[in-house]
């Protein structure tokens, strides 16, 4: 698909390095510059207790496969000529710097698109180019309102265990790109896209956003549960001790539902006959719920929920959600690593490309730049 394509990637951490993996998948050619001084990508360093890893963490691998590393110091002018060689040639410059830091370094998309008119520089930052702040996932969350959100009622606010705001972000410089590249088609000229994470987490906030701006109700703690549906996202307890979550979002659901759990009764129940009725009375109906769902195994009651269309599933964890047919497809695997394929649509025109393991810091340094 890509695979005329050139991506010079100045970004570190998640966001910026996911577009990198996504346009690799692809096809493109991307090149990984990192800071030798600095022991490249941060997350390089970020390690799990009692991880076992060289310089390619568990972390950094996320991002990172189907990309060549080379070693710069861009304070350097001989290393800053060699990104400027490198961007001259380049469709796609992927960058993650602080408001101000790329100017100083010389690699802002003024400098080198002068070198390259069709080139396009795609910026990702905390809070856009006028706000020096540092921007960084678990901040985002707090701020934009994800934290206030996310725990239980009464509960402390939480993070959610994935950088979501960095991926999400991620998805929003992608689109930006791939609106450029359209654009450079038809006009033969680059340009400079600019993505922030604290707009592309306003932005993904959805439904609950408008519980705000056209209902007039502040999103509260609820814990997994919904705030508009019921049940949808409940958990309950099966007899074996296993957790499953029910995602019910029809009255014709709940009323199978409730033919499955042998209490069609409940169905006519003026408490929850109707969707709005079942958000109002939520703790009646989970009670009334766990009640029945106790007395079944998880698998007889999955597999009988399953065949009546209602959405549910099990609580799994990672060893689980891996061995799942349809997750084993994304799989990558090279060199002893695995990881996980970040674009998963499925096109015609799009074939299966063997991508390498994520770099060793400054593996193909000699290779492209001498």
């Amino acid at each position: 698909m890509f695979s005329d394509l050139k991506v010079l990637e100045l970004a570190s951490v998640l966001a910026g390095p996911s577009v990198g993996q996504f346009f690799a998948e692809l096809g493109a050619e991307v090149i990984k510059v990192e800071n030798p001084v600095t022991g490249g990508d941060v997350t390089r360093t970020w390690k799990l207790a009692g991880e076992r890893t060289d310089d390619r963490s568990a972390y950094f691998c996320s991002v990172n496969w189907g990309k060549r590393s080379v070693t710069l110091d861009l304070t350097l002018e001989q290393d800053r000529a060699s990104v400027y060689e490198l961007a001259s040639k380049a469709d796609i410059v992927i960058a993650s710097y602080k408001p101000g830091d790329a100017e100083k370094l010389g690699v802002d998309y003024a400098a080198l698109s002068k070198q390259n008119m069709r080139l396009i520089y795609a910026q990702i930052s905390g809070y856009g180019p006028e706000n020096p702040r540092v921007g960084y996932d678990a901040i985002i969350q707090a701020e934009a309102g994800f934290m206030f959100m996310n725990g239980e009622p009464g509960g402390p606010s939480l993070k959610m265990p994935v950088a979501l705001v960095d991926v999400l972000a991620a998805h929003h410089l992608k689109e930006g790109i791939l609106l450029a590249l359209l654009n450079r088609e038809r006009t033969g000229k680059g340009d400079k896209v600019e993505v922030s994470l604290i707009q592309a987490a306003a932005a993904s906030l959805v439904n609950q956003a408008t519980n705000w701006l056209v209902a007039g109700k502040l999103p509260q703690k609820q814990g997994s549960a919904h705030p508009n549906i019921a049940p949808y996202g409940d958990v309950y307890t099966t007899a074996d001790g296993q957790e499953i979550i029910l995602a019910v979002g029809s009255d014709r659901q709940f009323q199978d539902l409730c033919a499955i759990l042998e209490m069609p009764e409940m169905a006519h129940d003026h408490r929850f006959k109707t969707n709005t009725a079942r958000v109002e009375n939520r703790m009646d109906l989970n009670g009334l719920l766990q009640t029945r769902i106790i007395l079944y195994t998880a698998d007889a009651l999955i597999t009988a929920i399953h065949r009546m269309k209602i959405p549910a599933g099990f609580i799994q964890n990672m060893q689980q959600v891996f061995d799942t047919p349809e997750v084993k497809e994304l799989l990558l695997n090279d060199r002893g690593i695995t990881g996980v394929k970040s674009f998963v649509a499925k096109l015609g025109g799009v074939k299966k490309i063997n991508l390498l393991a994520p770099p060793g810091l400054g593996e193909h340094t000699k290779e492209i730049t001498s």
